[in-house]
């Protein structure tokens, strides 16, 4: 059986109301399935899902599941499922899910599934007790099966920031892993030049002491090498240009 999402009282934030600015360059675009005629307009709405679900500038070739983009050009799936299938894919598990601690998730998933952030720190509680208890799929089945993804979202709709009249994009504020991680893997990092590099270069070596031997030296015999023989013949050079006559 499992745990019931706790109850939280949601804090007063501006994507709940209805907005009143105008639209400019910063107003997030909106793609929907019903809006794609041609494969071009199909291809800028997978995209689009790409980018807001990896919040990735450039999408790897390798990041990509084309299984589900062919499925949903099919239109075998809706959009919500190729979201679903693309949260629950191993290169989002690998990038963002293991990287960051489940506090860090929700407010990241929060984010990109639902296009908002969290109201408070009950609410990422609240969630985070969802992955300990159903798993990371089980998590992402409850957001993108929330009354909330349904109202903003539907079916057929690409999540987006709902609101944004201050402060930059979700994904640049919110890379892939916290600042906990990037920590991490820079002091992990060698770097040329680091005195941390000669310490524990240093702490490395292993001395070997050297203990002395007393060797005496009264049973070392000297051979002889004194010459008792005298050198025979006669002394020839092999340089053309000797001084001295040949015999």
């Amino acid at each position: 059986m499992s745990i019931p999402l706790l109850q939280y009282k949601p804090s007063s934030q501006n994507q709940r109301v209805a907005g009143y600015e105008v639209g400019n360059e910063d107003t997030p675009r909106t793609y929907r399935i019903e809006d794609c005629g041609y494969d071009t307009e199909i291809q800028n709405l997978i995209w689009a899902a790409y980018r807001q679900i990896f919040s990735e500038h450039e999408t790897l070739k390798f990041h990509r599941q084309k299984n589900l983009e062919s499925q949903l050009k099919n239109r075998a799936i809706t959009v919500r499922d190729f979201i679903r299938g693309l949260a629950k894919s191993e290169a989002f598990r690998r990038l963002v899910v293991e990287t960051n601690s489940n506090y860090r998730i929700v407010e990241v998933c929060l984010k990109r599934l639902l296009g908002r952030t969290s109201y408070n720190k009950d609410e990422e509680i609240a969630w985070s007790i969802k992955i300990a208890t159903l798993g990371w799929g089980g998590f992402v089945d409850a957001l993108l099966d929330s009354e909330e993804y349904l109202t903003n979202f539907g079916e057929n709709t690409v999540p987006y920031q709902r609101r944004r009249y201050k402060d930059r994009p979700f994904n640049l504020v919110t890379p892939r892993y916290g600042n906990y991680w990037r920590d991490k893997e820079e002091n992990e990092r060698y770097k040329s030049g680091d005195i941390s590099n000669f310490l524990e270069m240093a702490s490395g070596i292993q001395i070997r002491t050297v203990n002395p031997t007393p060797v005496s030296t009264a049973n070392i015999q000297i051979p002889d090498m004194t010459k008792n023989t005298k050198p025979q013949g006669i002394p020839v050079s092999v340089s053309s240009s000797a001084s001295f006559p040949f015999r």
